[in-house]
């Protein structure tokens, strides 16, 4: 089916409505994250089935996609990657990543970061493969940083840490919340695997921490050791 055609089917399922309120949701007035962002109004549930339907879209087809204005169809075509990355051979795989990193100024909210990054980028990078999680921490878009945190999560997973304590490292001193807000629940998924490890990081770091970082960390600790590292 051609990119036109998955267009019209997605306005289909639109709703003027809820369009607005996601809108809101996503914050996308003058000077908010998601500024200037369009949204058709289609239930997440809804683009997922379309996502089944349509992972044998080539990558030109789901690169078109995430040219698109619309978030919806951003969205499309982040969870066809993700379906096609699962399924695919090295040599696909390897474009998908590729195709990824050259868009990234298309994933541009935290949901589409969060539905794909570490599907894709945190999936395909090897133990030792530093260089590009550093050039996307150490981005100026908001959006490259939060890729470099949330990728890491597959890592996590797997029980491996190390990349998801340098990446948050570099991220410390970030500006935005919702940067602290990340880095906070992928150490708050570092204790929740090894509680000592992510006890080690936070006494080195804890104190320099963001609140909401560190309020993010220390979520599933205990009550006494919660009210420790709030009170330092």
């Amino acid at each position: 089916m051609s990119v036109a055609a998955i267009h019209r089917r997605l306005e289909g399922a639109g709703s003027p409505a809820r369009a607005a309120v996601t809108q809101r949701f996503f914050k996308t007035g003058a000077g908010e994250y998601g500024a200037g962002d369009r949204f058709l109004g289609i239930r997440v549930p809804t683009i997922r089935s379309f996502a089944r339907e349509y992972q044998g879209l080539s990558l030109s087809g789901v690169a078109a996609l995430l040219r698109s204005s619309w978030h919806e169809e951003r969205l499309l075509a982040l969870l066809i990657l993700v379906r096609q990355y699962a399924r695919g051979d090295t040599s696909r795989r390897d474009a998908i990543y590729r195709l990824y990193l050259k868009s990234t100024s298309r994933i541009n909210n935290w949901d589409l970061v969060d539905c794909s990054a570490e599907y894709i980028v945190g999936a395909h990078m090897g133990d030792g493969d530093w260089r590009a999680l550093a050039r996307l921490a150490k981005s100026q878009r908001l959006w490259e940083r939060r890729i470099a945190i949330i990728s890491t999560f597959q890592h996590i997973k797997r029980g491996r840490f190390a990349a998801t304590l340098r990446v948050a490292r570099l991220l410390l001193d970030d500006p935005h919340d919702l940067i602290h807000k990340a880095v906070g629940w992928m150490l708050r998924e570092v204790g929740k695997r090894d509680r000592a490890v992510a006890e080690r990081f936070l006494s080195r770091h804890g104190k320099r921490m963001p609140r909401t970082m560190l309020r993010y960390a220390i979520e599933r600790f205990p009550p006494a050791l919660r009210r420790r590292y709030l009170a330092a």
